[in-house]
């Protein structure tokens, strides 16, 4: 079951479910969860690995970080991905996941949002890629809302994160033992 405004709100209150939301989405927000906005956005190049126990991710080159009180208009190129992370800190439970989806101006644009789930016990801001499908480039405002986060009450005993992406990180530094 999807939790409601009013439960999340009691969550963000006595359990900081959700740290450093907009002002908006803690007096008005719309739907069942939360506008969540892009803080930093990253270039990414060279090779990536996934192996049975091993990994690397590529190159990441910060291009984009929010300031409070300033204006940053960044340019997604034609048919780039770019790795993108959120404003926003999630404090999981054992007993919620929960499911982020691009809002549906990026989509009606031609831009999507890589999103997926964020387990029980992770910790830490949320990572996704963020990739321009059209053939010409897409302005795009550092501190604007652009991911739609709804959280899931896991019925019955569930696993809590452990990996090592906790909180936040966002690339590897070498190739490393996956957990």
């Amino acid at each position: 079951m999807v939790l409601g405004i009013k439960e999340l709100h009691r969550l963000v209150k006595e359990q900081n479910l959700v740290t450093n939301l907009s002002e908006r989405e803690l007096e008005n927000p719309e739907g069942a969860g939360f506008d969540l906005r892009i803080g930093e956005l990253y270039e990414i190049s060279g090779q990536g690995f996934l192996g049975v126990t091993e990994r690397e991710t590529p190159e990441m080159k910060l291009v984009a970080k929010y300031e409070e009180g300033k204006t940053i208009e960044i340019q997604l190129k034609p048919n780039v991905y770019y790795l993108m992370k959120t404003m926003e800190d999630v404090n999981m439970p054992e007993n919620l996941l929960a499911i982020m989806t691009p809002r549906s101006t990026l989509f009606r644009s031609g831009v999507y949002i890589f999103g997926g789930q964020v387990p029980p016990g992770y910790k830490g801001g949320l990572n996704m890629g963020i990739y321009n499908y059209r053939n010409t480039d897409f302005r795009l405002e550092i501190g604007s809302r652009v991911v739609h986060i709804m959280f899931f009450e896991v019925k019955g005993e569930g696993n809590l994160y452990r990996g090592q992406w906790q909180d936040g990180r966002v690339t590897t530094d070498q190739k490393e033992t996956q957990i």
